[in-house]
């Protein structure tokens, strides 16, 4: 500094995410840059800072705190106030203060980096293959987090302590690991073990890595610990060892996720081999989150239909942790890539619970002994209308932070539904939403859904004061927060499904939401899942709809599509020879309402039009008919069939779907000709039940939510109609349209109503 020239100093208040993203590693660099002194510490979620030296460079201090930002990092800087200098000759970081944490984000789990891909690569590096290498712009976060500040006591890595030469690192300003809380070291660090039913354990890191590479090229399945759990491996050549794995796990016909090794000069050679991703694509699968990409399938090396069948498209991921990247080398080949778990539950995370769960699915297991303190599945994308649309949150875009367009006055917690389950945790005009849950009748989907709940509150320092629900009473969340004594806003299925779509665009007016998906309680006790609500949250009102028809069965009926053609037919008056069993009972039963229940749900349309077309009247997970219809079709848009629209007693518009029954049964015409038209016609209900909306109220904005608009034909077809009939439309983007996003849809809409 230059002693002639006065000093200034300015007290800076920094929120956003700046825990976790080496930012204040960062702002020492940045201080010894610019020549200015002071000190930066982290403050209950927030980071201040106190900076003192001539004044043009305390400006261009100021300045490249957000511009010159690291990657991970979202700062906002929420305060500059003139303070008295302090005779700071140098920068310093400071021990964190405890305290609440309301204002803290919590940084997902994050991808390795190049920087330390280069380094496992380099046989001169100290950490020369070693599979938990990190530094403060890579490496897991959410999933270690025992509390915050996010300082290494507080973490898993607590139990490591760190060696000499990590200490070194670990203090070194100048070094890209100051301050990196997950470093390690194969002297001080986590460390591999490769077991199985017989023969002794391996537990040199080295050599169990190599053994499980030898395992699954001889058509093994691998149970392979991760950072937020475990995935069940295996060639994804081998069509035994694909047999194997589907009839054990069991999962005869859902399809499996690939992850694929990063080769070439975009390291998406290897993807391109096994499918041909588009540009949007490629850009999904390349991001720091490394998602599951639905790609189209194809390439020089096409997989084996075992791996989606009746399929498309495949799931594809690259390896995002140093383990996968040294495992899928040593390999060589494109693995299966599946989540460790039993049928419709969390991912497992504990070893004990992975070898006694998993012991009748895996031949062997990869363990490690870093803590994985809550699970955080893979999530999922897919590309529709050119923009990736997440399908399921999860490890490396969770927790998900998004605003409330109106702020709760208390803490509110919103449970989600009964699958894909989510939690959202909502404060001030906050809303953070929780990785996928998954399916909570079960034991363990229960138990993990109380420790995401207990979680979150404590990480944020936000204990919740009040709960929203879906309004079904037998939903196991719904239970659950009825058994808190505390006030439970009952949330329609629906309108949570519009308020988060509502809310993720910030839309001020009145929007139209076609909510369309399997089915939902709506406030007239049916089945709701074809709807058209108009409004705002807090305020949605039903202004179009299905005709309604009566399905026989209950819970069975989602699996079981034939049992939606059958009623449809029914309904209609028309025949249809290709009922299982004995069809004079079951119309007999269906007649009389045993057993039935009445909706309105475009996905159950979509399970008819499976089943009629051919495409399977039985299924064995959420969604097959329809995904298989979509798939026949074959991205082409056929010529679609004038529905009758009629406008009810109660004001409601009504498409009849009794006029695609001739043409879905019509055998002249080809499966893809059928499913082409089918998807056609409902892409232009949607239009028409539009323009019926907006000639009385003269709404102009089209939001398109619900599980049917993940399939990418129907959406990019109404899309287009809509923007043609003059709409301004809208689609799912952070937040799923599938029923993951109804926690975050609850907490907009019981806001909304308290505001």
């Amino acid at each position: 500094m230059d002693a002639s020239l006065p000093i200034v100093a300015r007290r800076v208040t920094v929120t956003g995410r700046v825990q976790g993203v080496g930012f204040r590693p960062f702002l020492y660099r940045l201080a010894h840059a610019c020549k200015v002194g002071g000190w930066v510490r982290n403050d209950a979620g927030r980071v201040e800072v106190h900076v003192e030296g001539e004044e043009a460079a305390v400006v261009r201090f100021l300045g490249a705190i957000v511009a010159s930002a690291p990657p991970l990092a979202r700062p906002v800087v929420a305060g500059v106030v003139a303070v008295l200098p302090a005779g700071c000759g140098e920068f310093r970081i400071v021990a964190s203060l405890p305290g609440v944490a309301r204002e803290a984000h919590v940084v997902p789990d994050q991808f390795c980096c190049a920087d330390c891909l280069a380094e496992i690569a380099d046989p001169a590096a100290r950490r020369y293959r070693y599979p938990f290498i990190n530094c403060t712009q890579c490496g897991p976060r959410y999933t270690i987090i025992a509390r915050l500040p996010y300082d290494r006591p507080n973490t898993a890595m607590a139990r490591f302590p760190l060696c000499p030469e990590c200490r070194a690192e670990y203090e070194d300003p100048l070094d890209r690991r100051f301050d990196a809380q997950p470093l390690a070291c194969p002297v001080c660090g986590p460390h591999l073990a490769f077991t199985g039913y017989s023969g002794p354990p391996i537990a040199d890191t080295t050599a169990a890595l190599a053994k499980t590479a030898a395992a699954i090229r001889h058509g093994a399945i691998v149970a392979v610990r991760g950072i937020g759990g475990y995935h069940l491996l295996c060639d994804a050549y081998n069509d035994a060892a694909i047999a194997r794995l589907r009839a054990r796990k069991p999962r005869p016909d859902k399809p499996l996720a690939v992850m694929v090794e990063q080769r070439g000069g975009d390291g998406l050679d290897g993807v391109r081999e096994i499918g041909s991703p588009s540009v949007a694509e490629a850009a999904c699968l390349l991001d720091p989150m490394r998602p599951i990409c639905l790609v189209a399938k194809g390439g020089s090396a096409p997989l084996p239909e075992a791996i989606a069948p009746g399929l498309g498209e495949i799931g594809v991921m690259l390896p995002y942790s140093p383990l996968h990247h040294l495992l899928l080398a040593e390999v060589g080949t494109p693995v299966v890539a599946t989540s460790g778990n039993v049928a419709g539950e969390p991912v497992l995370t504990e070893v004990a619970e992975a070898e006694g769960r998993l012991h009748h699915v895996a031949d062997w297991f990869l363990h490690h002994n870093r803590p994985i303190l809550r699970p955080a599945d893979d999530p999922v994308v897919r590309v529709i209308a050119g923009a990736p649309q997440w399908l399921r949150l999860g490890r490396g875009c969770s927790p998900a932070e998004l605003a409330l367009p109106v702020g709760v006055a208390l803490p509110l917690l919103a449970v989600g539904g009964q699958e894909k389950n989510t939690i959202c945790l909502a404060w001030d005009d906050r809303a953070v939403v929780s990785p996928h849950i998954g399916d909570l009748e079960t034991v363990r989907g229960l138990a993990v859904f109380e420790q995401v709940a207990r979680d979150l509150q404590q990480l944020y320092g936000v204990e919740a004061r009040w709960l929203a629900s879906d309004a079904h009473p037998r939903y196991t969340a719904t239970r659950w927060a009825r058994e808190r004594g505390m006030e439970v806003v009952a949330v329609y299925h629906h309108h949570a499904h519009a308020s988060a779509l509502a809310g993720e665009h910030g839309v001020a007016g009145e929007i139209l939401c076609f909510t369309w998906d399997g089915t939902g309680l709506g406030p007239d006790r049916t089945a709701w899942g074809g709807e058209a609500l108009l409004g705002r949250p807090g305020a949605w009102r039903r202004v179009a709809s299905w005709r309604p028809f009566k399905i026989a069965g209950g819970d069975r009926a989602g699996r079981e599509p034939w049992r939606a053609a059958a009623a449809v037919c029914w309904e209609a008056g028309v025949g249809w020879s290709e009922l299982p069993g004995d069809p004079d009972f079951l119309h007999q039963a269906w007649a009389r309402g045993v057993n039935c229940f009445t909706t309105t749900a475009a996905g159950r349309l979509f399970d008819a039009a499976a089943a009629l077309t051919g495409l399977g009247g039985f299924a064995t997970y959420e969604g097959q008919g329809p995904m298989r219809l979509e798939a026949a079709a074959g991205g082409a848009a056929g010529d679609p069939l004038a529905l009758p629209l009629v406008r009810d007693a109660a004001g409601v518009w009504r498409t009849d779907w009794a006029g695609l029954l001739p043409m879905l049964l019509d055998r002249q015409l080809t499966v893809a000709e059928r499913a082409g038209r089918f998807h056609a016609s409902l892409a232009a209900a949607i239009v028409a039940q539009a323009r019926a909306v907006r000639a009385a109220s003269g709404v102009a904005v089209v939001g398109l939510t619900g599980g049917c608009f993940q399939n990418r034909l129907l959406t990019e077809q109404a899309q287009a109609g809509l923007a043609a009939a003059g709409f301004h439309v809208l689609l799912a983007s952070r937040v799923p349209a599938n029923d993951a996003g109804l926690s975050y849809g609850q907490a907009v809409e019981a806001a909304a109503r308290a505001g």
